[in-house]
C-alpha cells in the first residue's frame, strides 16, 4: 500500500505535491520522496522514514517548477531505505517514476536489462526496473516508451511518469491499482487517493483498469491499451474535504471511532423510508431471483472477511440460506461452485482491494449475482458488480479500521433482513424488533440492550 501524486499547472509543483502526500501518508510510513522536473532538469529529492523527513532535507533549497510526481512508501520490495524509496530514475536520469503496485516479472525484465543493455541498478525495488525499462525504450517519443515499457510489465500497478526532455507532460498508467485524475484550472492532477487532492479539485476522472492517461496543464487524453483515445464522464466528488482532516482529534483513529455512530445511521436510514420498510435503490434483484438464491458466497480480505463472518450468521439464520465465506486471496483456487443461483457478495472499504477483484471476476464468469458492500463510491469493485450497497462511512484514513467494519455490518443486517422478508422467513413483528434495534445504535445503545437476530 503506498500512495501516489502528481501536478502539472501553473504553480508550485514541489508544495502542492508534498501537501498531498500528507494527505496520503496512512498509505506508507517508511520513506517519501519526490521528482521536479525544473529548469535546471529532473531533481529528485527522497528519504527514508516520514515525510516529515523529506521536508527537513529540502528545507532550504529552492526547489521550483510546474511538474513534480511523488511518492510515499510501504515497502513491498526492498528494505526501507533511501535508495529503495520513490522516485526512481532511469540510467540518463531523464526519466522519473512513482509505482503504486507489483510487478510480477520484474525479476526477469532487471535480468534481460542487464545482460542485454548493461544497465547498472541502484536499488532493490521492482520500481527501478520501470523507470529503466521505460528510459531504454526512449528515443524522443515519450508516450511510446512508456506503452512499450508497459507491454512487457505483468502484474498490478498505479504509475505516475515524467520527463525532463517533456516537463509540460505527466504519464500514468492504471493496471489493477487505484488512480484517479483530477481536473483543475490551468492544471490537473493524478492520485491514488481522493483526498490527496480534494483541497484543489472536485472533478474527477475514475481510471479504468489498462488505461494511460497524458496530461498537460491544459488538457487530459485518455488510451486504452490498443492507443485509442477513450471518453470518461466527470465524476464530482460530493463530501467534504474537511472530512479528511482529524478536526481536532489527536488521530486519525480516535477521529474515525466516534464518527461511528453518524456512519451507522446514515447507512441504516439512507436505505428505509419513512414507514421502517427497507428501500435497497439501486439494487435491482427481483423477488424471483432471490426466491431462487440457494448458495451465498460473502468473499473480502481483512477486517471485511471479519464483517462476512458475522453476515453469514445473520444471513443463514434470518434468510435460510447456506452462506460460505473466503478470504478473498483463495476463492479463485479453490474452483467454488458458482452459477446463476449464487449470490456473490463482496465486501470491500476502498473498493480497489486486488484480491477482492478478481474473485469477484471470477465469480460473475460462473454466472453469479454481484452485490457488493463498498465505501466509495466509483471504485473499481462498484463498477464492476451488478448492484452495490454503498456504506456512507465517509473516508477512512487510519489502518485500523473502525467506522467502515461497523457500517459494513449494518449493511450486512439490513441485507439479511430484506432477504428474509423477501423469502417469507420472518414474521412482520420479528423484522420490525431488528429494524428498532439498529437504528437505536447510533443513539448509544448497546447491542445488549437490543434484541439480536442470533438469539
Amino acid at each position: 500500500m503506498c500512495g501516489i501524486v502528481g501536478y502539472i499547472g501553473d504553480e508550485n509543483a514541489s508544495d502542492i505535491v508534498i501537501d498531498g502526500l500528507k494527505r496520503l501518508e496512512y498509505r506508507g510510513y517508511d520513506s517519501a520522496g519526490i521528482a521536479l522536473c525544473t529548469k535546471d532538469g529532473m531533481m529528485v529529492r527522497k528519504k527514508k522514514g516520514r515525510i516529515k523527513n523529506l521536508e527537513d532535507m529540502i528545507a532550504g533549497e529552492n526547489l521550483y517548477g510546474h511538474l513534480a510526481i511523488g511518492h510515499t512508501r510501504w515497502a513491498t520490495h526492498g528494505a526501507p531505505s533511501d535508495a529503495n524509496a520513490h522516485p526512481h530514475c532511469d540510467r540518463s536520469g531523464k526519466i522519473a517514476v512513482v509505482h503504486n503496485g507489483i510487478v510480477e516479472n520484474f525479476m526477469q525484465l532487471k535480468e534481460w536489462l542487464i545482460s542485454e543493455h548493461g544497465v547498472e541498478f541502484h536499488s532493490e525495488t521492482d520500481t527501478e526496473v520501470i523507470a529503466q525499462l521505460i528510459g531504454i525504450f526512449y528515443h524522443g517519443d515519450f508516450e511510446d516508451a512508456v506503452f512499450q515499457a508497459v507491454e512487457k510489465m505483468q502484474g498490478a500497478y498505479g504509475l505516475g511518469v515524467i520527463c525532463a526532455d517533456e516537463p509540460g507532460k505527466l504519464i500514468a498508467v492504471r493496471k489493477d491499482s487505484p488512480l484517479i485524475v483530477g481536473l483543475g484550472e490551468g492544471c490537473n492532477f493524478i492520485a491514488s487517493d481522493i483526498p490527496a487532492i480534494l483541497k484543489h479539485v472536485r472533478k474527477i476522472y475514475l481510471i479504468e483498469n489498462n488505461e494511460t492517461v497524458v496530461l498537460t496543464a491544459s488538457s487530459v487524453k485518455i488510451y486504452n491499451a490498443e492507443r485509442r483515445e477513450v471518453h470518461r464522464e466527470v465524476f464530482n466528488v460530493t463530501w467534504d474535504a474537511d472530512a479528511a482532516e482529524k478536526e481536532g482529534y489527536d488521530h486519525f483513529m480516535l477521529k474515525e471511532i466516534h464518527e461511528q455512530p453518524k456512519g451507522i445511521r446514515n447507512t441504516i436510514t439512507r436505505r428505509m423510508d419513512e414507514e421502517g420498510n427497507i428501500v435497497l435503490d439501486g439494487i435491482r434483484m427481483t423477488k424471483e431471483e432471490i426466491e431462487n438464491f440457494n448458495k451465498v458466497y460473502i468473499v473480502a480480505c481483512g477486517t471485511a472477511y471479519h464483517a462476512g463472518l458475522i453476515g453469514k450468521t445473520v444471513i443463514e439464520k434470518l434468510a435460510g440460506i447456506s452462506v460460505e465465506v473466503d478470504v478473498a486471496s483463495e476463492f479463485r483456487y479453490r474452483d467454488p461452485f458458482v452459477d446463476e443461483n449464487t449470490l456473490f457478495i463482496a465486501i470491500s472499504q476502498s473498493g480497489e482491494t486486488l484480491d477482492t477483484l478478481a474473485a469477484l471476476r471470477e465469480a460473475k464468469r460462473k454466472g453469479a449475482r454481484i452485490l457488493s458492500v463498498v465505501n466509495v463510491v466509483g471504485s473499481s469493485v462498484a463498477r464492476e458488480s451488478d448492484d452495490v450497497f454503498y456504506t456512507w462511512a465517509g473516508p477512512e484514513i487510519a489502518v485500523a479500521t473502525t467506522k467502515a467494519y461497523s457500517t459494513q455490518l449494518a449493511a450486512l443486517y439490513l441485507i439479511a433482513v430484506h432477504m428474509a422478508e423477501v423469502r417469507g422467513q420472518i414474521t412482520p413483528a420479528r423484522r420490525e424488533a431488528l429494524i428498532d434495534a439498529m437504528l437505536a445504535l447510533p443513539k448509544g445503545r448497546t447491542l445488549f440492550d437490543c434484541p439480536l437476530p442470533i438469539q
